[in-house]
């Protein structure tokens, strides 16, 4: 019987390959833009040609496969030969480095020469190696912790020669081998797969190392190969024709022709991507189509990502200010000097010369080029790329980030924006993930028009809630989920078998054979205990119960039955879920069928009109059971019906624990709802569903096609064969907004008609409900295809998916096509809760001044209500909403709520507006003609919700804001669909959450919690731009201070270009002596402590308002740099006067004064000083004293023509020297320790006051902190007059409920009550 059973499937096969399902010809009725010869001529120079290496066609490999690369991959910039010119010519790519370049060639050059050649190179030089040290550490690094270990793997890949498959590295693998993988081996390079030792050729595979997902993914193997035995290689005679190498993860387009010329479309289920790993099944093998740097992995490993800072620009422009200042100064010692040349015309003190004084003028103007050099500060960049790295090393450290159940901290993915955290002014959030925990948990339900509460499900939610808030204040250790996986390819066992249909196999292989040794169970992702035990409502459990009576047929039941029937089928099969069991072994039982009659009959007497005849059922029964147990190695446990239209009964304790690996939280929370009510997935293969329902036992569905989510349609589908009609079902979910559209009555039907009118009367109440509650709300619907209908469609699809071009154009017409004429079934409501700290991260970020939108996809009442929730929306705020249903309509109304907000504001009659705006509204106002009006509108507002919106959508929002404002924005989202949107913005944050890691990876910094972002700008924001722009002005300062000095000898000296003191002192003066405190002082200095920064988010505008780097600012920095200068160089002018000092002897009190000058100017501006800041500040003066000591004792000719010998030693054995110096610091300083003084007494800013609070004691900073509240509230509310109704307003809590009369496609305005 077993062989007449295989005998029909077989059959069944080969029909459905004739029909369509496999090899395809275009049909005549398929309307076809052009021939299968003419579409392929298109397509030139735009795919790929694989064939096998070893195959038949092996003459034509290379030149098939000669632009193909290798499987090795290198990360690393340089190698050993050429680390030294490739560095050097990237280093040159800096305008600064150039700039030097050119002064040390100009200093060859004997008419301009200044210094000493050798000398003058010392800054470029030194420059050029610390960067070049750090980026050969770097490299090295890189080299020796990915790329040596990656390349060095080893893999089994087929030799021709030995005629089997051999170990071989990774980095030898080339595009068209055949490569054999075990389970929990890592995938070497994008394969295509062939052959799988599961029976219905499926492959389980773990993406983590790709994007961070720990749910199995389910890929299959190319249709219409055979799986009875593994794959010879030299059998393989197709060719494949393939996309070229791209990035995108979620599509591959191709197809595999056969010898017969027969084509096969191959898709992304098809494609095993490299770095992820096999898992659940014991032998896979696949034919490389992309290797190397080719594959989609190194594609998108983009590095860290490198942008330019707002005040990185901001200093490149005051850079060119210190040009121009250099070219003022060179300008005016050519001049002086061509001028003193002709008033001192046959001097006797002169060297005979024929060169006329403007020549000479024009000589001296590049000599002081030189001279003046470090007026342009080369080593800032440098100096700035070291304090960004201390920063970011703070930043990744800070325990409040790490967070203990992922056993993650933040990461810093780019390395040079960190003062942009500091002066954000718009963030833009996803809602579901980002704002709120992305748990889904099934709340409530709607069937058929009937609501059903759940109301000890509620109940249940409140008190997992409760105890997890008594958890968060217990500390506990969790080990990484992550950390339990190694990278070793074959020490692993296969720790969890998947329970497909064929979920057990086999026989005993022996007797002796070890029993496999018991493993853990494995957390799965959306499996928590909140999400997965659901308490059914028991109005509903009685109503299923009758199912499972005797007497169900002799009950009245009506066709709501049916309704209920249908709603948890779809729950359970529509959907992407791998089902999978912790434990092994496990062991499968048959029992003979039984009362298939009844099940027929019932669905006979309550079937609507689309219900055909049931045919009589099959009566044969199997006497074999089907027991076996796993492989040792991991082989899936697997179990194969004999007949697809059987119904099975499986024991209960082989399924007391399955494990659902989702793609999406939604679907975890439906799949376990519907278990709830013993509707329970019990097996997802590639060609059936084992399905039980209760009084049904476990029934076999026949999967047909699925057509997945997208976020233009918004839904998904299943088309399943129905396991009692055996009719053709296409069961969808998805958006209510969508299915709503969808649902139509059946024509002819008026009983129906009315019927399905009432149902979505009713559903639609429902929703709204649900909204208003923040439920995440989706619509069940499902339709019946006739035989014909399905034929028709099933063509279009087949040639749909087997093209290359255009094939999601295609793919989503044909999806629209089947998702028609739907019957509502119902809909269902999910609660995702608020993360913890998100009302208090939002409330502090708009007290900060930053402006908060929410842009999301949800439903525009759910939005409100979690808006209402975590604060955004405040009792007080009045709001706006626009849905619109065309553009003219979009363009009036706008101009009436600009008109509204003007009242508003004139009347005081609000403390902010806050805007709502659905997706098809927003897509008009994002029109050239009307993104204006709507720009004005919105930046008026206190907080602006975009809902229904798309990730192109979010993109173009945040752009807008961007470039038409000119505001620093901040993007944060967890999923796939906010990526857009974080590359657009100045600084990109994603969320590591339940939706993998592709925000991650697209992002600057990666948090795990919303509540992160308030410290993360408000403290370290905070702190990196104060820090930063600091020493920027601070560099800017001493050289502009010291360069000065060296200009105001040249009026003293004919303007020769001569200075007084020796050029190794002049050179290492800001190279060496001053170089170090600022670092210091960028990457520690604190103005204001951590917690007096999140206490007082105010301070956070001194950023946003770039105070610490005005234009002002920077002006009066060079006036108090000159001023110094003039001191620091007329003191000991004066003081020499009159005496036989030599020229250095007069420079070295100079170069004395203007170091302790400096370095106690640092001393002044700094808010924290330490005795690390000590030891440096103190270690700088000595070394400068130290060396010049030393440099006067020892050297006799190191600085030609000039002999500093003893010049120093004398200087520092005299009291002059001390009491010039300790003069004309006192004198320079004072003025700027003065200002200081009166400025912070008599107008002290904002920062100012709170670091003086942080100097009370404890009882004084609270009382202290209270008054500062008071006095912020009062000031904002003393303009405010509350427009309120009925009642007063109140913070809004979790539970707040939206007034009735707000409805979705309303376009109205009016005060928001709580």
């Amino acid at each position: 019987m077993e062989q007449i059973h295989w005998v029909r499937h077989r059959w069944q096969q080969l029909v459905a390959a004739e029909s369509g399902q496999g090899r395809y010809s275009a049909p005549d009725a398929v309307p076809t833009k052009s021939s299968p010869k003419l579409h392929n001529a298109q397509l030139t120079g735009k795919r790929r040609t694989v064939i096998a290496r070893h195959g038949p066609y092996q003459h034509e490999y290379d030149s098939v496969s000669k632009g193909c690369q290798g499987n090795g991959i290198r990360t690393t910039k340089y190698s050993l030969l050429s680390f030294i010119p490739m560095n050097l010519f990237q280093q040159f790519h800096r305008v600064a480095n150039l700039y030097f370049l050119f002064l040390v060639m100009l200093n060859w050059v004997p008419v301009v020469e200044a210094f000493q050649k050798e000398i003058t190179m010392i800054p470029l030089v030194v420059v050029l190696i610390v960067i070049a040290i750090k980026d050969a550490l770097e490299d090295y690094r890189r080299y020796y912790k990915s790329d040596k270990i990656a390349n060095g793997r080893i893999c089994e890949v087929y030799s021709k020669k030995q005629q089997t498959y051999v170990d071989q590295r990774w980095q030898d693998v080339r595009v068209g081998d055949f490569v054999r993988l075990s389970c929990n081996e890592i995938i070497p390079a994008d394969m295509l797969l062939l052959y799988s030792s599961d029976l219905h050729g499926v492959c389980y595979i773990e993406t983590a190392n790709l994007d961070g997902e720990t749910n199995l993914k389910q890929r299959q193997v190319v249709r219409d190969l055979p799986q009875g035995s593994e794959l010879t290689p030299e059998n393989f005679h197709s060719r494949i024709e393939c996309e070229n190498p791209n990035n995108d993860l979620s599509r591959f387009r191709g197809y595999m022709e056969h010898p017969s010329n027969a084509r096969v479309g191959l898709h992304n289920d098809n494609l095993l991507l490299r770095s992820c790993t096999i898992r659940n099944t014991e032998t896979i093998i696949g034919i490389v189509v992309y290797a190397g740097h080719e594959t989609k992995a190194m594609k998108n490993n983009s590095g860290p990502r490198y942008k330019r800072s707002k005040l990185e620009r901001r200093m490149n422009m005051d850079i060119l200010w210190s040009v121009v200042l250099l070219v003022i100064m060179c300008l005016t010692a050519a001049i002086g000097h061509g001028l003193w040349l002709r008033n001192l015309e046959e001097a006797s003190f002169l060297i005979p010369d024929t060169t006329s004084p403007a020549l000479a003028g024009f000589y001296l103007f590049w000599t002081m080029i030189i001279v003046l050099q470090v007026l342009i500060p080369v080593s800032l960049y440098v100096s700035i790329e070291i304090v960004k790295l201390g920063q970011i090393f703070f930043i990744q450290n800070d325990v409040d980030f790490y967070n203990e159940y992922l056993d993650s901290r933040i990461q810093c993915r780019a390395l040079n924006i960190t003062e942009d955290l500091g002066q954000i002014q718009y963030v833009f959030s996803d809602k579901t993930g980002t704002l709120t925990e992305n748990k889904m948990v099934f709340r409530r339900c709607t069937i058929a028009g009937v609501e059903y509460p759940h109301e000890e499900n509620a109940r249940r939610l409140e008190v997992y809630k409760q105890e997890e808030d008594e958890a968060m204040g217990r500390s506990h250790t969790l080990k990484s989920r992550a950390s339990a996986k190694s990278l070793s390819c074959k020490s692993l066992s296969c720790n969890r078998s998947s329970v497909s249909l064929h979920t057990l196999t086999g026989h005993s292989e022996g007797e002796g054979e070890e029993t496999p040794s018991p493993t853990l169970p494995r957390h799965s992702a959306f499996s928590s205990p909140m999400e997965k035990d659901v308490v059914p409502d028991p109005f509903l459990v009685q109503k299923l119960n009758c199912l499972s009576s005797p007497l169900f047929l002799l009950m009245d039941a009506s066709m709501e039955l049916t309704y209920i029937v249908d709603f948890f089928m779809a729950l359970a099969i529509c959907n992407t879920v791998v089902v999978s069991s912790p434990n092994q072994p496990r062991h499968v039982s048959r029992t003979p069928l039984k009362s298939l009659e009844d099940i027929k009959m019932l669905f006979q007497r309550f079937s609507l009109p689309r219900f055909s005849t049931l045919s009589p059922p099959h009566t044969t029964e199997s006497t074999r059971s089907f027991t076996g147990r796993l492989f040792a190695r991991g082989k899936p446990a697997t179990f194969t019906p004999s007949e697809e239209d059987k119904i099975v009964q499986l024991n209960p304790g082989a399924w007391n624990e399955l494990i659902y690996e989702a793609e999406s939280p939604d679907e975890a929370a439906l799949v376990h709802a519907a278990r709830a009510y013993h509707c329970t997935l019990r097996g997802h293969s590639l060609e059936r569903l084992l399905v039980e329902l209760p009084g049904m036992g476990s029934l076999a569905v026949h999967l047909l096609h699925i057509l997945p989510f997208d976020s233009t349609r918004k839904r998904m589908s299943v088309v399943v064969r129905h396991p009692l009609t055996k009719q053709v079902v296409v069961y969808t979910k998805g958006a209510d907004s969508v299915i709503m559209d969808l649902a139509e009555s059946p024509k002819g039907a008026e009983q129906s008609e009315s019927r399905q009118g009432h149902i979505r009367e009713q559903t639609q109440k429902h929703l709204d409900n649900y909204a208003r509650e923040g439920l995440r709300t989706l619509c069940i619907a499902k339709r019946v295809q006739t035989s014909t209908e399905y034929e028709v469609w099933l063509k279009r699809h087949a040639f749909a998916e087997t093209s290359i071009e255009n094939r999601e154009e295609l793919l989503l017409e044909s999806a629209q096509r089947l998702e028609t004429n739907l019957t509502l079934l119902g809909a269902t409501g999910i609660v995702d809760r608020l993360q913890e700290e998100v009302p208090e991260t939002i409330e502090a970020l708009q007290r900060a001044g930053v402006k908060v939108w929410v842009l999301t996809g949800d439903k525009q009442e759910t939005a409100i209500n979690i808006a209402c929730a975590c604060k955004l929306l405040r009792s007080t705020d009045h709001l706006l909403t626009a849905n619109c249903g065309s553009k003219e309509a979009c363009k009036a109304l706008l101009l009436e709520l600009r008109a509204e907000m003007e009242c508003g504001e004139a009347a005081e009659g609000t403390s902010g507006f806050t805007l709502v705006v659905d997706g098809r509204t927003l897509e008009f106002a994002l029109q050239e003609d009307l993104k204006g009006d709507f720009l004005e509108l919105s930046r008026c507002c206190r907080a602006v919700i975009c809902c229904r919106s798309t990730p192109l959508q979010k993109s173009q929002v945040v752009r807008l804001v961007q470039d038409q404002l000119q505001v620093m924005t901040l993007a944060i989202g967890d999923g796939a669909n906010d990526v857009s949107m974080i590359q657009v913005a100045d600084v990109g944050i994603g969320i590591s959450g339940q939706e993998g890691m592709q925000a991650v990876m697209s992002s600057d910094f990666a948090i795990s919690r919303f509540k992160h972002l308030r410290k993360l700008l408000l403290v370290h924001g905070h702190w990196c731009y104060t820090r930063l722009a600091n020493m920027i002005l601070y560099f800017f300062y001493k050289n502009v201070m010291y360069v000065n000095l060296l200009f105001w000898y040249q009026f003293f000296c004919g303007f020769s270009g001569s200075v007084m003191t020796n050029s190794w002192v002049l050179i290492f003066f800001n190279l060496l002596f001053t170089s170090v405190p600022p670092l210091l002082y960028g990457i520690l200095d604190k103005d204001v402590s951590a917690d007096t920064l999140i206490k007082l988010p105010e301070l956070y505008k001194s950023g946003q308002n770039s105070k610490a780097y005005l234009t002002s600012t920077f002006w009066l920095t060079m006036l108090d740099a000159i001023y110094q200068s003039l001191v620091c160089f007329f003191v000991p002018y004066f003081a020499y006067a009159g005496s036989d000092a030599d020229m250095l002897s007069f420079g070295s009190p100079i170069n004395a004064s203007s170091l302790l000058i400096i370095l106690l100017h640092q001393v002044i501006e700094s808010r924290t000083l330490t005795w690390l800041h000590a030891l440096l500040l103190m270690g700088s003066a000595l070394f400068y004293f130290s060396f010049t000591l030393v440099f006067s004792v020892v050297c006799v000719t190191c600085s030609p023509p000039n002999n500093p010998l003893g010049v120093d030693k004398l200087q520092m054995s005299q009291p002059l020297f001390y009491g010039v110096c300790a003069l004309t610091t006192m004198l320079a300083l004072l003025p700027r320790f003065l200002f200081q003084a009166l400025h912070n007494s008599i107008c002290p800013s904002d920062t100012v006051k709170a670091a003086l609070m942080d100097k009370l004691n404890p009882d004084d900073y609270c009382k202290r902190m209270q008054r500062w509240n008071q006095t912020q509230a009062q000031s904002k509310t003393r303009s405010l007059v509350i427009n309120v109704e009925d009642s007063d307003i109140k913070v809004p809590d979790p539970d707040f409920r939206l007034p009735s009369e707000l409805k979705e496609g309303s376009a109205t305005t009016g005060s928001l009550l709580s």
